[in-house]
């Protein structure tokens, strides 16, 4: 994440100066000329939406057109995916690419596209921290005690999460492999139904993105047993990591990035990315991202096309490992 993290200081000491340049830019080859659609795969309400919706007008004071987010909910993304790939490839269709994207590509075994072939990466915008969360009263007190608890009752542990194939379920699914105890994957069909699972007692663990279940664990709702994470989560420090519970390497995230369809020109490509570097270097927006529980990150094409690739051959991994059936 290094790579991510210059760019965005490089991009907040221009975003000022850098204004101009990209308007006198769009002057000289006319992108954009019309209204940009953000084409986005989820329902109005959740963080990914949220986040787009907090991006998207200040991609369109930098772009000078406005930027549209246009919900496409179904299949995980994939309606919304099939739409990009098949749009105009001049700019004006773009993508809310998420890590849906990538375990979409290691689980299903056809899609009606190739998202390494038929999309253009601009920029990832934002990483969402997986946390493992449990009732405030869940006895063991840290993934040593919930190992040992889940052998002493085996099958009597659940582990949920939501919608199957995503980074949610398969993060779930890689516990379970790792903790190495007979337990069972529920899924769930949205965050409200899980947690609510958690706290009725049909569900011991919850694996989910960090935004939705923040408030509830900075309300005692709700317990954070775990952070699926390399460090601890600036808000929530007395939450430990998994390493330090005693799993090392259980290491969930999830993410947002803006994307093309394959054939649009480099430079518009660029324009974009330059773009969201700007907009993602901004004190206040990443200030109020960070109290949603996301953070903030924006990268080169390059680096991008790159990350996803990354992506999808661990997700792959993982399946293997989990001995998921591919649909």
């Amino acid at each position: 994440m290094a790579c991510f993290d210059r760019r965005q200081l490089l991009a907040g000491g221009a975003l000022l100066a850098g204004v101009a340049p990209l308007r006198r830019a769009r002057a000289q080859d006319g992108y954009p000329s019309k209204p940009i659609r953000l084409l986005l795969g989820f329902a109005p309400g959740g963080v990914a939406d949220i986040v787009a919706r907090l991006v998207a007008p200040r991609l369109s004071e930098l772009l000078g057109q406005p930027v549209l987010v246009d919900n496409r909910p179904g299949a995980g993304g994939i309606v919304a995916t099939e739409a990009a790939v098949r749009a105009a490839p001049d700019g004006h269709t773009l993508l809310w690419t998420t890590s849906s994207t990538a375990t979409g590509v290691a689980l299903y075994k056809r899609l009606p596209y190739d998202a390494m072939s038929d999309l253009a990466f601009a920029s990832t915008v934002s990483f969402f921290d997986h946390v493992l969360a449990v009732a405030p009263g869940f006895e063991p007190r840290d993934l040593r005690q919930t190992i040992a608890y889940g052998r002493a009752n085996p099958g009597r542990l659940n582990i949920g999460s939501i919608s199957v194939g995503n980074a949610q379920h398969l993060g779930a699914e890689l516990l379970r492999a790792m903790l190495g105890i007979e337990a069972t994957v529920i899924t769930y069909r949205g965050t409200p139904d899980l947690l609510n699972a958690v706290v009725a007692g049909d569900v011991q663990i919850a694996s989910e993105i960090l935004p939705p279940v923040l408030p509830q664990i900075q309300a005692a709702r709700l317990r954070a047993l775990a952070m699926a994470t390399k460090e601890r989560f600036p808000l929530l420090p007395d939450a430990p990591t998994a390493e330090e519970s005693g799993l090392p390497g259980y290491v969930v995230r999830s993410w947002n990035g803006i994307s093309a369809p394959a054939a649009t020109p480099p430079a518009v490509v660029e324009r974009v990315s330059q773009a969201v570097g700007a907009v993602m270097a901004n004190a206040d927006l990443r200030a109020r991202l960070r109290d949603l529980g996301v953070s903030p990150g924006a990268s080169s094409p390059a680096e991008f096309r790159g990350f996803f690739g990354a992506e999808t051959r661990h997700w792959a991994q993982v399946i293997d490992e989990a001995r998921i059936e591919r649909q």
